[in-house]
């Protein structure tokens, strides 16, 4: 996988395809007070890291967006944890550039749709991928991950469904990233460990700019 630069990566970003281009991983990221989301990205720049996915688990996920999106011009910012049709239009609202979804209904997939924004849509199972390729979708989220067969699963989808490719999250870690990175379905994957909930609370910026160069060298 070639990750693209930086200056032509903003313009290309358009579709589910451009989002697996940006990053071997996607920092996905629980925000409980906004104020920390700027820090946050800014250290991921730093490091190499140049998209974040803060999901929309918490009361602050929205304002955090908008925070980043007005301050933070230079990464990609994308709302997560889509799991309602009023979720996408918010998300857009708050300047998200993307949207990621843990699975898929049609009303969000409609949703998600309306904004025009690019997304990667949630499967686990063939069937879902298969549903979601008949919408003209081929850049998806495989979640969870590892709970649901991890590499060896992907390996094995990947000869019925080889048009296929995916951002596996959930359960992954910097020692397994590579394993799914090496498969010639997966783009990127969706990692939790670039942003430790005590590094967050803590405000230890430089532990995140370390976590995300790390990363960064993973593709």
């Amino acid at each position: 996988m070639r990750y693209i630069g930086f200056r032509s990566r903003r313009a290309a970003v358009t579709t589910g395809a451009d989002l697996l281009t940006l990053s071997p991983v996607i920092p996905v990221v629980v925000v409980d007070d906004a104020d920390h989301a700027v820090p946050l990205a800014q250290a991921l720049l730093r490091g190499g890291v140049r998209v974040i996915e803060l999901t929309l688990r918490t009361p602050a996920a929205l304002a955090a967006i908008e925070n980043v999106a007005r301050e933070v011009p230079d990464i990609v910012i994308g709302a997560g944890t889509v799991t309602a049709p009023e979720h996408a239009e918010q998300a857009a609202k708050a300047g998200a550039a993307f949207l990621v979804t843990p699975g898929t209904t049609d009303r969000v997939l409609d949703a998600a749709d309306a904004t025009g924004l690019p997304y990667l849509p949630g499967a686990a199972t063939v069937s879902e991928v298969m549903r979601l390729a008949e919408r003209g979708l081929s850049a998806l989220k495989f979640f969870p991950a590892e709970a649901a067969g991890g590499v060896d699963y992907l390996k094995s989808i990947g000869g019925p469904i080889p048009h296929v490719k995916f951002c596996p999250t959930g359960g992954i870690t910097p020692q397994t990233a590579p394993n799914y990175l090496a498969l010639p379905n997966v783009g990127c994957v969706g990692g939790s460990w670039l942003a430790p909930k005590d590094a967050l609370a803590n405000g230890d910026w430089d532990r995140i700019e370390t976590l995300a160069r790390e990363a960064s060298r993973l593709g």
